[in-house]
């Protein structure tokens, strides 16, 4: 049974992970040639100020990039 973690920025809509779920178990089932219920997707949240890019944490580079 394939098992994908996927870590996002908290925020996402769950029509979003929906889509996100949706699409990725279509992938594995086809090309690991298993029925799409045997493959199980989990969303883990993350707050922007706990994911860095580098040094730098998203919710500032999110910040600097919102400036004029």
């Amino acid at each position: 049974m394939p098992f994908v973690n996927i870590r996002i920025v908290a925020g996402h809509s769950q029509a979003r992970k929906d889509e996100i779920a949706r699409r990725v178990a279509d992938t594995i089932a086809e090309v690991a040639v298993v029925p799409k219920e045997a493959v199980w997707v989990v969303f883990e949240d993350v707050q922007a100020e706990d994911w860095y890019v580098g040094d730098t944490a998203v919710s500032e580079l999110r910040r600097r990039a919102a400036k004029p």
